[in-house]
């Protein structure tokens, strides 16, 4: 016998957004997608700052995550809630070489600068992921809704 399941309803447009920004409060950590060569890699990330859908993520020059951004900076970031809803955030992970931004991040940052030691590391990559398409999508709806961003 196969059980008949309700799938949830769409979250309201007006909310959409609020909803969306919640899921990535709530789930922190997001899964980032990037390529090697026709090959995809997943890993988890820990976001250095979020500034509403713009996530800044560091990195190191000697890692594999930094050579597959500088072959192809198409990403994209996968947040999943406890409650297993899904954010996506495409966009490019863009170097950032603003030395402002760089210092207002590392300030901020006990763990950058316990591991680096200096901002002029030169193992210190920033960059940053400015939305070109969001979706969320409620557990079991099966369908993404386009969320609004600015």
């Amino acid at each position: 016998m196969l059980l008949e399941m309700k799938l949830p309803a769409p979250v309201p447009d007006g909310e959409l957004a609020g909803v969306a920004l919640a899921a990535i409060r709530k789930a922190k950590f997001p899964m980032m997608a990037t390529l090697a060569g026709n090959q995809p890699r997943v890993r988890p990330v820990s976001p250095v700052r979020t500034d509403g859908f713009t996530i800044y993520i560091a990195s190191l020059r000697s890692s594999g995550k930094t050579s597959e951004l500088e072959a192809n900076s198409r990403v994209e970031l996968c947040y999943m809630t406890e409650d297993h809803d899904q954010l996506r955030i495409t966009g490019q992970a863009v170097e950032v070489a603003d030395r402002e931004t760089r210092e207002s991040i590392w300030s901020e940052s006990p763990l950058l600068r316990a591991y680096l030691g200096s901002i002029d590391n030169p193992e210190f990559m920033l960059y940053v992921v400015r939305p070109e398409r969001v979706r969320f999508m409620r557990e079991w709806a099966l369908e993404y809704q386009e969320v609004p961003f600015a």
